[in-house]
This record gives structure tokens, sequence and C-alpha cells, in this order.
């Protein structure tokens, strides 16, 4: 409460919470706006496919339901955020320029932030183009103009780049000017906007067809059913908050001369290893890989190739029949793939050859360890242990929208499977959110104590 109190104080916290919610407002009104030319059918089983788990959810999901109406935001964040994980697979030693500039502090990050804002619109590009067709061969999206059919496609396209370069900008709005950073408040008020209506579906589901139609015991089965169901979110809410907070400390002695003294004097801290340090970012690179071969049939036969059978293989929710073994090979690759990427971004977040190297030039080190290589192996695998568990919390959450699908346990309902990505991102923004506002108000207050000791 006191917290809250102080926020509300301190006008710098509040002029940003004001602008942030302000753009956030102006991006769910275009999320409204369907593109125009392009008619939805009502008929159209665009909603329940997007209710589903295909590459197509997640992409709804990260832009905040905007396929869902085709909106002029319908692109979202998700081709920037392809971009940067490309920009960051090649600056790993793969291309030496990009290696150079993410050495050369600020002006190397800027020069490799406008090479992946233009590579985002050769990647928005095709992805809007893939998504037309794909959307348009399943009778999802019909266009009004039917004539220069290949000039709607151009000005579709374009109108499509041009929200994601709103939104973008929008993010960049919020970075500077509000609170968080923007590109994830961009999707974190997607997903918070989607999940009141989750509730409502849950309820309507399990509740009102057995309390104003059946006896008083199916009344109660049903609105036990929609408890157990509310309780089992607050619990991954919980398990994903654990796994976000939860730490490896590695110790560390800093040494250093103090004052005039010619003995050193050493100073203990420790090098924080987070357990799921890659965050969200394997879910979302092994669902563009899977959402792929989709893309790329779409161009070759919008209609034939989209439909094809062995597009089936990459399908987390079904089983698919591949040399007698009926298994679903889909969630199997999607897992492996969240697995993979958690150690390549781990290792991609903490360099331990660099950190070793560091701790050298600083005079730092890990007690009972010696410097240089045996440190670099000490922590790799203190990372890589750390990273094993992180993975396989972050496999079991991804895993668990497809499995309680595949099970039957939401019957035909998909939309109510347990969104475990979706609450992964809310709960690591909600906590840099408050990392911030922490940040914010401690400074304040340094700068309180300053001016009430200046004027002493």
């Amino acid at each position: 409460m006191k917290k809250i109190i102080n926020i509300l104080k301190n006008k710098e916290i509040m002029g940003r919470i004001v602008f942030t919610i302000m753009i956030l407002f102006i991006f769910r009104l275009g999320a409204q706006v369907t593109v125009p030319g392009v008619t939805i059918p009502e008929d159209s089983q665009l909603s329940d496919f997007l209710n589903g788990n295909n590459p197509l959810s997640l992409m709804n999901l990260l832009g905040g339901g905007t396929l869902q109406s085709f909106s002029i935001f319908a692109l979202g964040v998700s081709p920037y955020i392809t971009a940067q994980i490309i920009v960051q697979l090649l600056s790993t030693d793969v291309l030496p320029a990009l290696t150079e500039l993410k050495r050369q502090g600020q002006y190397g990050r800027k020069k490799i932030e406008m090479a992946t804002r233009y590579l985002t619109l050769m990647l928005g590009a095709v992805q809007a183009y893939g998504i037309i067709k794909t959307m348009q061969a399943s009778d999802f999206i019909s266009f009004e103009v039917a004539q220069y059919e290949w000039m709607t496609y151009v000005y579709i396209v374009i109108v499509l780049l041009a929200g994601s370069m709103l939104v973008m900008w929008l993010g960049d709005q919020i970075s500077v000017k509000g609170i968080g950073n923007g590109i994830s408040m961009i999707i974190f008020a997607g997903i918070v906007c989607s999940l009141p209506n989750q509730m409502v579906n849950a309820w309507q589901t399990w509740c009102n067809p057995y309390i104003f139609a059946r006896g008083e015991g199916e009344a109660i089965a049903g609105i036990f059913k929609f408890l157990l169901y509310v309780f089992a979110y607050l619990l991954i809410i919980a398990f994903v908050t654990f796994i976000e907070l939860s730490k490896r400390k590695i110790p560390v002695q800093h040494s250093g001369k103090g004052g005039g003294q010619t003995q050193s004097m050493a100073r203990a801290s420790f090098l924080p290893i987070k357990i799921n340090s890659a965050g969200v970012i394997p879910v979302i690179f092994a669902s563009s890989i899977l959402m792929a071969p989709s893309v790329i049939m779409a161009f070759i036969d919008s209609e034939a190739g989209t439909n094809a059978t062995w597009l089936g293989i990459f399908n987390t929710t079904t089983m698919f029949d591949m040399g007698g073994w009926s298994m679903p090979w889909g969630l199997i690759i999607y897992l492996v793939l969240t697995v993979a990427f958690c150690f390549f971004y781990a290792n991609l977040q903490i360099n331990p050859a660099q950190l070793a190297e560091n701790f050298q030039k600083n005079g730092s080190y890990i007690p009972g360890i010696r410097p240089g290589n045996e440190t670099e192996r000490y922590v790799r695998k203190v990372l890589n242990r750390v990273t094993v568990i992180g993975a396989a919390a972050l496999a079991f959450i991804a895993a668990l929208p497809p499995v309680l699908t595949m099970t039957g346990v939401f019957g035909g309902n998909q939309s109510l499977a347990l969104g475990g990505t979706g609450l992964i991102i809310v709960v690591g923004v909600a906590l840099e959110i408050n990392s911030q506002i922490d940040g914010l108000l401690a400074g304040k207050s340094f700068d309180e104590v300053v001016a009430s000791g200046g004027q002493g």
C-alpha cells in the first residue's frame, strides 16, 4: 500500500504510466480496424483456428488478437522479433562484420538495430504474403475486389507492413517516455486483454448450461470445474513466477586498492545466473520454424500447398503417421527446438569465455577457482546445469496447451487450453515493470536525501 502511495505522489512515474496507457489505447484501437478491402465471412472458422495450437495462433497471441480481425496491426511485432533472433544468431561469429559491431558499444548497437529494422521489412513482406495466401486458401478471408488480384496482394502487404512499422514506433515511444520495454509492453497488453475473454469462455462452457438447464448436482459440478480451472491458472502463474525469479548465485571476489593503502581489500558479490535466462524467445523461434514450411508452400501453391498432407508433421496437436510410426511429431520437433534454443540463448546471454577474460582484467575471481580457462569451464558447467532445469520448465509450460488439447481435457473448445507461453511473457514483463518502478522510486529517494543534506 505504501508503494502505491509513493507511486501516486511521484509525478515522473505517473506521467510515464499515463503515457504508456495512452499508447496502448492507440494500439488496441488500431487492432480493431480490419484491413480495407478484406472481408471476413460470417461463417469463417478463423476464430476457432486461431484458438487452436498452431504457429499462426502464437502470432495472434503476440499481436494481441490482431489476426482474428485481420487488422492493420495483424503482423504486430512478429517480424521484428524474428529479425532480432536472426541478427543475434549471425552475430555469434557467423558474420564477422556483425560480431565486430557488437563489440563497438553504443555505435555498434545502433548499426545492428538499423540492420534489424531493414531485415524486419523484408521478413514482414514475406510473412504478410504467406499469411494472406494461407488464410485465403482456407476461406478465412476474402477480397472485396476480385479483379486485378495481384494489385490487391501488393496493397494488403503494404498496409500490413505500415501497420507493423507503426507498432514498432509506438513501442519505441513507450521505451523512451513510458514504463517498461515498448515491444514487450505491446505484447503484454494484447495477452492481458485476451485473459478476461478466456475466463468468460470457461464460465460459459462449464457453468451456464448446468446452472440454467440442469439439476443442482450438475450445477455444483460445473462450478467446481470452473474453480479448478482458475486454480490451475493461478498455479501456473505461481510456477512461472518462481522460474523467472530463480537464480543460481556464483560468489565472486573483487580485489582492488582501497584509499591510499598499499594492501588490497577484497569485496564479495555474486554472479547471478537465471534459471530461465532465455525467457520466451526459444518458444517464439521454435514456433517460427514450424510455421516456415506453411509460408513457403503458400508461395508455391496457395491451395494445394497449404493443405498438403505432409505439413501435418508440423502440427503440434495431431498424431501423424510417418513410416508406420503414429506419433505427435510436431510436438516432439517443437519441444526439441525449444530446448535447443534454450541452451543457445543461455550461452548467448552469458559468454563464459568473455566473462573469464573480464574477470582477469578487473582482478575478480571465483573463490577456489583459478582465473582463466578453469573459470571459463566452471561457469560453463554451472550455466549448462542451470539451463537444463530452465529448459525442462520452459518445455513443460510450452507443451501444456497442445497436450491438454490432444487429451481432450477441454473437449472441442481449444480456446480453454492453459496458455503457458502467454503467462511467461506476462509475468516477465510485470517483473520488469516492477523493477523499473522500484528504480525510479529509489532514484527519487536519493535525490531527496541529497537535497535535504544540501539545505542543512
